[in-house]
């Protein structure tokens, strides 16, 4: 199975998406509008990828002018997709690919922010309690996209998140949260 970067140096290009259910790479129709209402925000930022997946949210974020991005992946068969998009992609100087559940990375991990945070934790799995940590690492006026299946709460906002927009395709909902100033 492949996966289409749409847009920016690497636009047209195909990664790989593994054939099974475990992983669901966000499809291109819904990319595509989540890169089109958030483009002006992507160039020259840091980028974290979430439930990494294939990579094909933040290899998009790099060929659009992010000048770098953390995939957080703990799937055996996803994680060695990933680093064979990210090679194929020429993509190593920009990408860090980490080994574990986001849980895991979110407890070990020495403190970074990011610009732009996309989370797309498995549908039948939305682990709140991480996604709520994640806001912990938006800069000031950062963004954070959350995919998920609409079904279920959003995660509970601490100070100074508030949700920005929310936006539907079929069976995926993306709500887009921002740290205010």
């Amino acid at each position: 199975m492949h996966v289409r970067i749409i847009a920016g140096k690497y636009g047209g290009r195909k990664i790989d998406a593994p054939d099974n259910s475990r992983t669901h790479p966000m499809g291109e129709r819904v990319r595509n509008a989540l890169f089109n209402s958030i483009g002006a925000h992507v160039d020259g930022v840091d980028v974290l990828d979430a439930f990494a997946g294939t990579g094909a949210v933040g290899l998009e974020a790099i060929s659009r002018g992010a000048r770098h991005c953390t995939f957080v992946e703990r799937d055996k068969i996803a994680l060695k997709v990933l680093a064979k998009n990210v090679v194929s992609l020429g993509a190593d100087e920009q990408a860090e690919i980490v080994r574990t559940s986001v849980n895991n990375w979110l407890e070990t991990k020495q403190p970074t922010s990011y610009d732009i945070i996309f989370a797309d934790p498995p549908y039948h799995d939305l682990q709140l309690s991480t996604v709520n940590k994640l806001f912990g690492l938006l800069k000031p006026n950062g963004l954070m996209v959350l995919s998920w299946s609409g079904r279920g709460e959003v995660p509970n906002l601490e100070n100074g998140i508030v949700v920005v927009d929310n936006r539907s395709y079929g069976n995926a909902f993306l709500t887009f949260f921002r740290r205010e100033e």
